[in-house]
């Protein structure tokens, strides 16, 4: 009778502690030495079974810091009204949002384009760190035509919603007239934010967002860790 190896055995062990709710969606996993007085092996043993795990998607890897337990991938609709929030509600997640830089400065020929402006127009730039169940799972950045929206620094500095900083500035509703996506690599500074490995997979959207009269208001730019949020394409949202 063939016999399930070690490794395998510890693999199924951890993977019920996870679905027993021992170890948090996020959290740290002890250490391999740990791991290993408790199963009785060595860490070579501990090491293959983590990284089954980790191919089957359920924890990952922080140099220098641990394993940790994977979140599950939430989805992400992308459409006419993308609204970070009510997408997060919506998948039972609670969302958050943390200020990283607010400044004023001249728009890059991109951004100018974007915004129907001239070069060198001053805008606004809203760069945050977006969060699900606490865990980091988006950095966004978000470029405003600083003479078309006053006040709108002061609001988003107070609101942590993009949306109600609008309102506030007299933007009633906004769609996104475009938005593209690319697969890209984690450079060391987003890998730091999202708390993933330098170079791993993310998502970047590119989007341009009008208001009711077709005016656009907001050229953004997003890059989604890419084993935490499923982007999905289609319908109203």
């Amino acid at each position: 009778m063939a016999r399930t190896p070690v490794w395998k055995s510890i693999a199924i062990a951890l993977t019920d502690d996870i679905a027993q709710g021992r170890y948090e969606t996020g959290g740290k996993l002890p250490a391999e030495a740990q791991l290993s007085a408790r199963f009785g092996v060595n860490r070579h043993t501990v090491r293959r079974a983590l990284a089954d795990m980790a191919a089957q998607g359920l924890v990952h890897s922080r140099r220098g810091a641990g394993v940790f337990v994977a979140a599950k991938p939430t989805d992400y609709p992308i459409g006419k009204r993308v609204r970070f929030h009510q997408n997060l509600a919506r998948e039972g997640r609670t969302p958050g949002k943390k200020l990283l830089t607010l400044e004023t400065r001249a728009a890059g020929l991109r951004e100018a384009e974007a915004l129907r402006l001239t070069a060198g127009d001053p805008v606004l730039v809203y760069d945050g760190l977006s969060l699900a169940d606490g865990q980091p799972i988006a950095l966004a950045q978000a470029v405003f035509p600083a003479g078309l929206l006053t006040g709108l620094r002061e609001a988003l500095e107070e609101e942590s919603s993009i949306t109600k900083a609008l309102k506030r500035c007299g933007v009633e509703d906004y769609t996104r007239r475009e938005t593209r996506i690319a697969a890209k690599l984690a450079t060391a500074t987003q890998a730091l934010h999202l708390q993933i490995s330098e170079g791993a997979p993310i998502l970047r959207t590119t989007s341009v967002s009008v208001d009711t009269t077709g005016t656009p208001i907001e050229f953004g730019r997003t890059w989604f860790a890419g084993d935490r949020v499923t982007l999905t394409v289609g319908g109203e949202t």
